[in-house]
């Protein structure tokens, strides 16, 4: 199946006071009044166990936070709301629930990819250690929750469910592939893509057309520019200087994850079993990488993989025009577009 009609496919988816027990030993009053006081205290007030508890809590957070990226999400935001005009205020708030989101999902990612690196830096779970990372991100997704009430509907709740729901999803095929050495099909790729990448891009997206007076579907260029997102970042992965400066070299490699440039190479010649079983054991001795690359340069799968890549921008552009309609706001799309062929 071709991955014009893939991704058409894809894209139509659219507390009570404490008392004393009965009958129990009575404690010292003035002890059992401290406890009292504690047990009943407003738990989001400003003293200063709720304040050292939420640095500590949000340390790998803010960690992270401050080596911030790209923003690509952030200008993908802005050039849909050329076209979506949303109110300033939901606005800034689903770029914050967005941001919290994507964060935290980094936090998780580089504990379950073992990653020593996240931006250059050493990974968030190597300084903070392994469980105050995951219950830092796990902090985050309710953090992200709290900011949603901001929006009254009940849509956007579910909006929200759908999509982590989505996202959890996506991520648990690419490391059941991973963790089993199970190469999937291009197709199976994609779908996975979708929901794992795609999948928060959708979510400010539909948050987005739900403040919106606008009555056009902007979904299907989401899921576009979520796949080229990635299947880019695959490439960059396995291609790129900076990025190795950034996450180690190959990382991919010695990760043992089945990206697009890998699935493509070990389709393509399917009798030669050096890079899947590189995968396998999940190297980083010195010279797997570059036995790596030398089978997927001889399947020409970076190739393959820039063409996919330009095929799928052409789509897009295809689906600018059609929810522009001629009203002239795509500049901010096509920025993205062009920063996403970089």
């Amino acid at each position: 199946m071709g991955f014009t009609s893939i991704l058409r496919r894809l894209s139509s988816r659219k507390s009570p006071e404490p008392t004393r027990p009965s009958g129990a030993e009575s404690p010292n009053d003035s002890a059992y009044e401290s406890l009292n006081h504690i047990l009943i205290r407003d738990t989001i007030s400003e003293d200063t166990w709720v304040v050292d508890s939420s640095k500590i809590t949000g340390g790998p957070f803010h960690y992270l936070l401050s080596n911030s990226g790209k923003n690509t999400r952030g200008f993908l935001i802005d050039a849909f709301n050329q076209w979506l005009q949303v109110p300033n205020e939901y606005l800034q708030s689903i770029k914050r629930i967005v941001d919290i989101l994507h964060t935290a999902s980094l936090l998780v990612d580089d504990i379950e990819d073992n990653s020593p690196l996240r931006r250059g830096l050493p990974a968030a779970h190597v300084v903070f250690g392994t469980a105050q990372t995951i219950n830092s991100a796990n902090h985050a997704y309710f953090l992200a929750s709290q900011e949603l009430q901001k929006h009254e509907s009940l849509s956007a709740h579910q909006i929200f469910t759908e999509e982590m729901l989505n996202l959890h999803m996506g991520q648990g095929m690419d490391l059941y592939w991973r963790d089993l050495s199970i190469c999937p099909t291009e197709t199976e790729y994609i779908n996975m893509v979708n929901n794992k990448t795609s999948g928060l891009f959708r979510l400010a997206i539909r948050l987005m057309m739900l403040e919106s007076s606008c009555t056009k579907d902007y979904v299907p260029l989401a899921n576009t520019l979520g796949v080229i997102f990635q299947i880019r970042d695959d490439y960059k992965n396995l291609q790129s200087d900076e990025y190795a400066a950034k996450k180690g070299v190959c990382d991919d490699i010695t990760e043992g994850k089945f990206s697009f440039p890998i699935i493509h190479s070990i389709h393509a010649n399917p009798d030669d079993k050096v890079l899947l079983n590189l995968l396998k054991q999940k190297t980083d001795s010195p010279g797997a990488s570059d036995v790596a690359l030398s089978c997927l340069r001889a399947t020409n799968s970076f190739d393959y993989t820039q063409r996919v890549i330009r095929d799928l921008a052409r789509q897009a552009e295809e689906l600018v025009e059609e929810v522009d309609y001629g009203r002239g706001k795509f500049q901010g799309i096509q920025a993205v577009l062009g920063l996403l062929q970089k």
